[in-house]
């Protein structure tokens, strides 16, 4: 029998993978356009960035179906082809997984929000989830992430519409802001709340990603290391991001500032991690190394 995703992270630290969009940009995608497209327009470019990444050591690669909901997919006019977007993210990157790998079928935010502070209803957002996890579920992932979840109310409707058609297992991460007072997500959510939110409604693994730094993503593990017991997978950006005068994004945060604080973060207690905005397959290159020497 094949090795579960959970026996891995009893093992060892679990490495995911880096950006997707960073990588999508390097191979010139269109401003404005829809990166889902390109699992259909461009199938082998996003395979290619997925081998990039096994090739670096990631044990886990992301589908490319982040803002593969349908409400996200609207806006590009696309709705109608969210389970065909979804299940074809989920077959490349399972065309390209090596043996012992393992993909994870990305959900991302729907970018909208919910009555009364935006349009739509809990209904509405659950239904858009269902159909990205049937698609993804269909297209045979491993397991669903639920990410870069800035309201509670919306991760707990998403999980709730990817239980609709899949008994995959659904791990949950939520995008924080350090302020003064400490960690809340854009909708003021605190790190204690969206801890105990999860756990209530029996996810596996949770964590954060985006926004920060490695640098804040240290105290940010502690913290929620210290409001569960649960797997934890941290996935920090690289620094804020900046547009250079040719147009091009650049990260503040370099590779060698970056993965100086793995360590530590391992130390903290995160039990998966990875990459997001502004990371490429160096930075998990140089993460497999860390992981390595750190090795129980």
């Amino acid at each position: 029998m094949s090795q579960s995703i959970f026996d891995l992270i009893k093992e060892r630290t679990v490495l995911l993978d880096g950006g997707m969009g960073t990588e999508l940009i390097r191979f010139d995608f269109p401003k404005g356009a829809c990166p889902e497209s390109w699992n259909v327009e461009k199938p082998e470019i996003v395979k290619k960035i997925h081998i990039s990444y096994f090739d670096a050591g990631s044990d886990v690669v992301l589908t490319n179906s982040f803002g593969g909901s349908k409400v996200k997919l609207a806006s590009y006019g696309l709705e109608d082809r969210c389970y065909e977007l979804n299940l074809k993210a989920a077959e490349l990157a399972n065309e390209v997984k090596p043996e012992g790998k393992f993909v994870a079928g990305s959900m991302g935010p729907t970018g909208k929000f919910l009555k009364p502070h935006g349009e739509l209803t809990e209904d509405e957002l659950e239904e858009a989830y269902a159909e990205q996890a049937k698609g993804l579920a269909a297209g045979n992932v491993d397991f669903l992430l639920i990410e870069t979840q800035y309201d509670i109310k919306e991760a707990l409707l998403a999980l709730k519409g990817a239980r609709k058609h899949s008994d995959l297992p659904a791990f949950v991460t939520m995008t924080f802001n350090r302020n003064p007072r400490g960690y809340f997500t854009i909708m003021g959510n605190s790190v204690s709340h969206c801890v105990e939110e999860l756990k209530k409604n029996s996810v596996p693994v949770t964590g954060t990603n985006c926004t920060l730094d490695s640098a804040d993503m240290v105290e940010l593990v502690k913290i929620m290391r210290e409001a569960t017991p649960l797997p934890i997978i941290v996935q920090a950006n690289a620094g804020q991001p900046s547009l250079s005068s040719d147009g091009t994004v650049t990260y503040s945060q370099d590779i060698e500032d970056y993965v100086g604080y793995i360590p530590q973060m391992i130390k903290n207690g995160a039990n998966l991690i990875g990459g997001c905005c502004g990371t490429n397959p160096d930075y998990i290159r140089r993460m497999a190394e860390i992981i390595k020497e750190n090795k129980k």
